[in-house]
């Protein structure tokens, strides 16, 4: 009998225990909400501007080469990797997502958008583009070219490079624009 009583005592302590420790005081945590005032400032406002000349921890981008593909603020053809098979693999794949809907499959600037009626982009099988450094195409892509955006904040500078090289085997696999 006393092992019931103990097991019912116990049960109903856990439950107070529980409804009760809910409340934690974690619904009245001193904060401020989205666009909501705050005296503590002189300007009234709770969100802070950033201070200026700071940098988000991990987004410094030392490196010019991997970041934009030139050196001196010019286009280069040097890798800032090894491009392998792997590399390959992961270029097309990220070219198929972000590059082929305009730039087709094949790289021949006729991709489902156009002809959905946008403007066409380049040609990366034209001659102009075959002699460009690959360090051209990840700089267009970090930092859009024309009508393209820019696409620095969702293509890492990995992939950019990964996509160079990728675009460099379309170049070798289809014949020049034009070419017998």
């Amino acid at each position: 009998m006393t092992s019931k009583r103990e097991a019912r005592a116990l049960a109903a302590i856990g439950l107070c225990g529980f409804f009760l420790g809910c409340r934690h005081g974690m619904e009245d945590q001193p904060k401020v909400r989205t666009l909501q005032g705050s005296a503590f400032f002189a300007d009234g406002r709770a969100a802070r501007p950033r201070v200026p000349g700071t940098v988000a921890r991990g987004h410094l981008h030392e490196d010019e080469l991997l970041e934009n593909g030139t050196i001196g603020g010019r286009a280069v053809d040097l890798f800032p990797y090894p491009i392998d098979a792997a590399a390959l693999a992961r270029g097309r794949q990220r070219y198929d997502i972000y590059c082929s809907p305009c730039h087709a499959l094949a790289g021949g600037g006729n991709g489902v958008i156009v002809r959905r009626g946008f403007p066409a982009p380049s040609s990366f099988l034209e001659a102009r583009l075959r002699a460009a450094p690959a360090g051209y195409f990840v700089s267009a892509a970090a930092n859009g070219f024309g009508r393209m955006y820019p696409f620095a904040d969702r293509v890492s500078a990995r992939d950019r490079w990964a996509i160079a090289a990728y675009i460099r085997a379309l170049q070798l696999r289809v014949p020049a624009e034009g070419a017998p």
